[in-house]
């Protein structure tokens, strides 16, 4: 290797060590908060079938930790959805296995104070016909209290904003 490119590569690890450290930063806070939780869920536009309803989440780690699974419930709804998380190489990834039938994918970015972890849409696998998750935001108030703000972009992109108020069912 040419005495130039050694000092390249040698100035670049540090940088390449801090963004993976960054990442396992983000995914480590997003499995902080395993367990059962539970809160409301309201919509924009108003959308009746999940306004003010109860909603549980759990959340575990799977694949001795190397995933993150989050399952919801939305009382009175019939689906379950899921979403998988996980780091992918270089990237946070969050998989949801939603409801109309898809599978988006999602890459996170963090905030510079690292209360929010927010995923925007990488690709769609399956029809977009019914709708599909666009985005999502993480937020972490304290260790018994988060938020969950996802986009869902319903067929013709018109979007809906859902906000999750989710606090720990068995506090530490």
């Amino acid at each position: 290797m040419k005495p130039r490119m050694r000092i390249v590569v040698l100035m670049l690890l540090p940088a390449m060590a801090f963004a993976q450290s960054d990442r396992q930063k983000s995914y480590d806070k997003l499995k902080a908060p395993t367990g059962s939780w539970e809160g409301t869920v309201t919509a924009t536009p108003l959308t009746p079938e999940v306004q003010g309803k109860p909603i549980q989440v759990t959340l575990r780690t799977p694949s001795v930790g190397n995933a993150l699974l989050d399952e919801a419930r939305i009382a009175g709804r019939q689906d379950d959805p899921i979403t998988m998380l996980d780091l992918d190489g270089d990237r946070l990834m969050l998989t949801q296995y939603c409801d109309a039938g898809n599978r988006p994918r999602m890459v996170a970015k963090t905030s510079p104070d690292r209360k929010t972890v927010e995923f925007d849409l990488v690709d769609v696998a399956g029809s977009t016909q019914y709708g599909h998750r666009h985005q999502g935001v993480f937020a972490f108030i304290d260790p018994n209290h988060h938020t969950g703000d996802w986009t869902f972009m319903e067929p013709g992109d018109s979007p809906v904003h859902a906000h999750f108020e989710l606090q720990r069912a068995n506090p530490k």
